[in-house]
């Protein structure tokens, strides 16, 4: 079956190129690295600090704002760092929602209450809330399986708005922030705070992140994802920010898919990209993939190979199969048509074999999802 990228090419070359062109959120924050040490401030509150070195050695998380980490995925940045986004799931309630009070809100509201005195009540449009709460992420190395230097400190404030009225306080929903670090294996402590610090929650997550300089000798990819709507932003963000339902790389807005979930006839949507692939000529590449999907050991689906010139990898796949079918005339004439079918609800994975064409270097990567 043959498959098309519907990617936008320029769209792509675009992105590849403003990876190396482009201020990241390290780049943007130079010059205060520059600075000595003594006049540099601690990003991160000494309350929370006290938290993460309580739990840091053990890994056991605080519970005092309960939240878990779904997924975290990493991309390619500038200056060989990698673009690290954290999803986590929180219930909405615990990310303090209030509502949004406008300039002069007070006294409309008190000639509000005047005119209830002699009118019936009537319905209320719904209210603006906002969430006021913080998110810390402190970055240690693992030497020897133990947190040791401190890498990085990160602070992003929670203010996401949202409607009254669609407002669900006991609904656990997914929230993502992103920031790019270095490659290496580090133990990421993070919290979840009120914006008074009374209630601190924590978890812990040990991640690796690889050094693409280093990778001369074989293929790798980043972190492989499903997602169900990508966008295209008027620009990139220059600051540290928590979304709800969707996270950003560079100019690009995803909305995930983590359960990797599908419904017959579904078209299954991935993102990646590739490290260790050399260049034909300039910026040009020659990789191809070959992408199956397995039941077991059986091939359930399969597709013409894709070639790309560049290893930013968007490329849909629909779930649906062709079969040919075999009939006999009355006169003993066979004849053969093709037919399209959606496959059957089941676990599956999705196999793709990657070949760099210039070097002749070859890897095998999966991913699991389901068709219900």
């Amino acid at each position: 079956m043959r498959i098309k990228n519907f990617f936008i090419p320029v769209l792509l070359s675009g992105f590849i190129l403003s990876l190396f062109l482009s201020p990241d959120l390290t780049a943007l924050k130079k010059n205060q690295g520059q600075q000595p040490q003594k006049t540099k401030l601690p990003i991160i509150p000494k309350q929370v600090k006290v938290v993460f070195e309580e739990g840091m050695k053990t890994q056991e998380p605080r519970l005092d704002i309960p939240f878990t980490i779904a997924e975290h995925i990493y991309l390619p940045s500038l200056s060989q760092n990698l673009h690290t986004i954290f999803l986590f799931k929180v219930k909405n309630e615990d990310l303090g929602y209030s509502p949004i009070e406008q300039p002069g809100e007070g006294q409309e509201k008190k000639k509000e209450e005047e005119k209830e005195e002699v009118q019936p009540a009537s319905v209320s449009a719904p209210t603006r809330l906002q969430s006021s709460s913080s998110l810390f992420i402190q970055l240690n190395k693992l030497e020897n399986g133990s947190p040791g230097e401190l890498v990085s400190e990160v602070y992003a404030p929670i203010k996401i708005e949202t409607d009254s009225g669609s407002y669900e306080p006991d609904k656990e929903e997914i929230y993502s922030t992103g920031y790019p670090f270095p490659p290496g294996h580090y133990l990421a402590s993070i919290a979840i705070a009120s914006r008074d610090l009374e209630k601190i929650g924590t978890q812990y997550l040990e991640l690796s992140l690889p050094d693409a300089a280093a990778m001369t000798d074989r293929l790798e990819t980043t972190s492989l994802f499903f997602y169900k709507n990508l966008e295209e932003m008027s620009s990139s963000e220059t600051e540290v920010t928590v979304h709800k339902g969707f996270f950003t790389y560079s100019f690009l807005k995803f909305e995930p898919n983590l359960e990797g979930a599908y419904s017959s006839g579904n078209t299954m949507e991935v993102f990646f990209f590739i490290y260790g692939a050399q260049p034909v000529e300039g910026q040009n590449f020659d990789i191809e993939i070959n992408y199956e999907v397995l039941k077991g050991e059986d091939v359930e689906l399969g597709w013409a190979p894709q070639i790309y010139t560049t290893p930013l990898i968007q490329q849909p796949l629909p779930l649906e199969k062709t079969v040919k079918i075999t009939s006999t005339t009355k006169d003993g004439q066979t004849t053969e048509k093709r037919e399209k079918r959606q496959i059957e609800p089941g676990s599956y994975t999705l196999s793709l074999t990657i070949t760099d064409k210039v070097s002749g270097k070859s890897i095998v990567k999966t991913a699991d999802f389901v068709v219900k």
